[in-house]
């Protein structure tokens, strides 16, 4: 065996190698907080896309029962409702119910529906089982819409103002000319729509 040769062939010292350690560690520790943030934007944006999925599937449903509401009263035991009931503030009930004709393509019924916000901050629709019932009769209601801080509703009326409640007057028509939607989420965003209805 060659003594040169090995005295000529050193390998690392443990500086060098700590060196080595320390700058793979580092790198390693840039990586997994870089995955990390990678991993928290992607969560916030699919929850975010989830979010305005619901917000709009929500709209199209709105506008398509409002876009069928008719000029139909009810009738129950206490009396008769309006075909349009707008309720400034409502505790116990929608803040807007109102008559719909079935629609085009055959699935539903005529309804009495209702739109309101729960305690648990979403917004539910309120079907109920026939047009003309017992003033008891409850209504089946649904979450559409969740993570709403308030909902808003208003009527344009024939003198071309917005109501907070419909009908504001026994010579107001059977359905407004249009509904202004505002609905506050609880992140701070507040969305404003307004729907006009057929006359």
């Amino acid at each position: 065996m060659n003594v040169g040769r090995l005295r000529g062939a050193r390998g690392f010292t443990l500086i060098e190698l700590l060196s080595a350690l320390l700058v793979l560690s580092l790198l390693t520790l840039m990586a997994y907080r870089g995955l990390g943030v990678v991993m928290a934007s992607r969560d916030h944006i699919q929850a975010e896309s989830t979010r305005w999925r619901q917000a709009g599937a929500f709209f199209t449903r709105f506008e398509r029962d409002v876009q069928l509401a008719a000029p139909r009263p009810v009738r129950n035991d206490a009396g008769t409702l309006p075909a349009w009931l707008g309720r400034g503030n409502a505790v116990r009930a929608p803040l807007l119910e109102f008559t719909r004709f079935a629609g085009s393509d055959g699935v539903d019924t005529p309804r009495r529906v209702g739109y309101g916000v729960n305690g648990a901050h979403q917004i539910e629709l309120w079907i109920w089982p026939a047009l003309d019932v017992a003033a008891d009769a409850a209504p089946a209601r649904y979450v559409v819409l969740g993570g709403v801080a308030r909902l808003s509703l208003q009527y344009l009326g024939p003198a071309l103002t917005w109501n907070n409640a419909w009908p504001t007057a026994s010579t107001d028509p059977a359905l407004p000319l249009a509904v202004r939607l505002q609905v506050e989420f609880d992140s701070g965003e507040t969305v404003v729509r307004v729907f006009a209805l057929r006359s």
